[in-house]
C-alpha cells in the first residue's frame, strides 16, 4: 500500500475498496447535501493569523476534558456500523484511541458491544453515545452497562428523533448486512421480537428537555448533549444539567440546509461562557481545522468519517496512523502559528472573512 500522508489519501482509497452499500452509507448526507459540502467549505473560509517570534520549542497539545487528561484536543466521534468497514470495527478504533491517549465514543448502534469495546481497549477513555428509546428500560440498561464497563460519559444525541432524508440509502434499500448485528441491542431485539424493525423506529420521538433531567437522575456519569446548533439550546443544556455540549449537525445527515458546526460555534461559546465545556464535530479533516475550532472556542474536536476511511484501508493500523497524522498536523499548526499549549488561551487569532464585523476567535 502506498504511503498515505493525510486524511484525504485515506478517503480516496476507502471509497475505492468499500462495498457500494457501505460507501454510500458512510459518505452521504441528507437531501441535496448542501450542508455536507458546507461542513468542509466553512473551514476553508477561516484564516489563521500567526504570531511571530514566540518560543515554540515545546508544544503541549494535552488538555483536560470532563476531568480526564487527554494527549491532544482531538477525539473519535460516534459512527454507526463500523464493521462494515473492517471486521474489527469499533474495537479497532477504540484501540487506536487508547494508543493515542484520547477519547473514543461508541455509537449506540454499533456493531461491537459495550463490553467488547471495553475488553479491547480497557485503558482508553471511552464515552457512550446514547439514543433514548421509547422503551426507557432499554435506555437504562445501556447506561448501566456503560457504567459497569468503565465508560466515562454519556453523549446524548438530541438531533435524531428519526433519520434524515438520506437518498442513497433509500436507493440502495439499505439494511444492516446479514453477517452483522446491532450489538448493543441484540438480546433486547430477540427478546421483544423487534429484530427486523428499522433501528430508528425504536427511538423516542417525544424526547424533551425534561428527559435530560431524568437521565441525569439515573446515572453518575456526566452528560454531553450532542447536536446543538443554536444559542437557545446551548443555554437550555446548562439549565437542565449537562456537563458539556457538542456543536454538531450530525455529519449533515439529518436536515439539509442547516449551518456547518464551525459557523455557529463562536456565538454558542460566547453565550455559554465557562458554564460547561463545548466540543465540535463536522467537516474536520486536517490539523488546521482543529486549530481553527480551538481558536473559536471549542475545548475539543471530534472526527467521525476519517476513522471509517482509516478502518477500510488498514484496520487498526490505519486508525492509529490517521490519529498520528492529525496529531502531527495539529502540532505543526500550533508551532507555525506561535502557540505552544492547547489549554492556555494564547493570543493567536483566526478571522472569519466571509462574515464581516464578527469578533475574532483567540487561541
Amino acid at each position: 500500500m502506498k504511503k498515505f500522508v493525510c486524511v484525504n489519501d485515506y478517503e480516496e482509497q476507502a471509497l475505492k475498496v468499500l462495498t457500494p452499500l457501505a460507501r454510500d452509507y458512510y459518505k452521504d448526507g441528507a437531501g441535496e447535501e448542501i450542508s455536507l459540502k458546507l461542513n468542509k467549505e466553512a473551514f476553508n473560509k477561516i484564516r489563521i493569523l500567526p504570531r511571530m517570534l514566540r518560543d515554540v520549542t515545546k508544544v503541549d497539545l494535552s488538555t483536560t476534558v470532563l476531568g480526564e487528561k487527554v494527549s491532544m484536543p482531538l477525539g473519535i466521534a460516534p459512527t454507526a456500523l463500523q464493521r462494515m468497514a473492517h471486521p474489527d470495527g469499533e474495537c479497532a478504533n477504540a484501540k487506536a484511541a487508547e494508543a493515542a491517549g484520547t477519547i473514543f465514543t461508541l455509537s449506540t448502534i454499533s456493531t461491537s458491544s459495550i463490553e467488547e469495546v471495553a475488553a479491547a481497549a480497557p485503558k482508553a477513555t471511552k464515552w457512550l453515545q446514547l439514543y433514548v428509546f421509547f422503551d426507557r428500560n432499554l435506555t437504562l440498561e445501556l447506561v448501566h452497562r456503560a457504567e459497569k464497563a468503565g465508560f466515562k460519559a454519556l453523549v446524548l444525541t438530541v438531533d435524531a428523533p428519526s433519520f434524515g432524508d438520506r437518498r442513497n440509502e433509500m436507493r440502495n434499500n439499505f439494511n444492516i448486512p446479514l453477517h452483522l448485528k446491532y450489538a448493543n441491542i441484540e438480546e433486547y431485539s430477540i427478546r421483544n421480537n423487534v429484530y427486523n424493525r428499522p433501528i430508528h423506529k425504536l427511538f423516542d420521538k417525544s424526547l424533551s428537555w425534561e428527559d435530560v433531567s431524568w437521565l441525569k437522575s439515573q446515572t453518575r456519569l456526566p452528560i454531553v448533549i450532542k447536536g446543538i446548533l443554536t444559542v437557545e439550546d446551548a443555554l437550555l443544556s446548562i439549565k437542565y444539567g449537562a456537563s458539556a455540549i457538542q456543536v454538531s449537525n450530525h455529519g449533515a445527515r439529518q436536515v439539509d440546509g442547516v449551518p456547518a458546526s464551525i459557523e455557529v460555534l463562536p456565538e454558542i461559546v460566547q453565550a455559554v461562557e465557562d458554564k460547561l465545556e463545548t466540543y465540535i464535530d463536522g467537516g474536520i479533516t486536517q490539523g488546521t481545522d482543529v486549530f481553527k475550532a480551538l481558536a473559536l472556542g471549542a475545548k475539543m474536536a471530534f472526527v467521525g468519517r476519517p476513522m471509517l476511511w482509516a478502518l477500510a484501508c488498514d484496520g487498526e493500523n490505519g486508525s492509529k496512523d490517521v490519529l498520528e497524522i492529525l496529531r502531527r498536523e495539529i502540532l505543526l499548526t500550533f508551532s507555525l502559528s506561535g502557540s505552544n499549549f492547547a489549554a492556555s488561551g494564547i493570543n493567536v487569532q483566526v478571522r472569519r472573512w466571509y462574515i464581516p464585523n464578527r469578533p475574532r476567535g483567540n487561541l
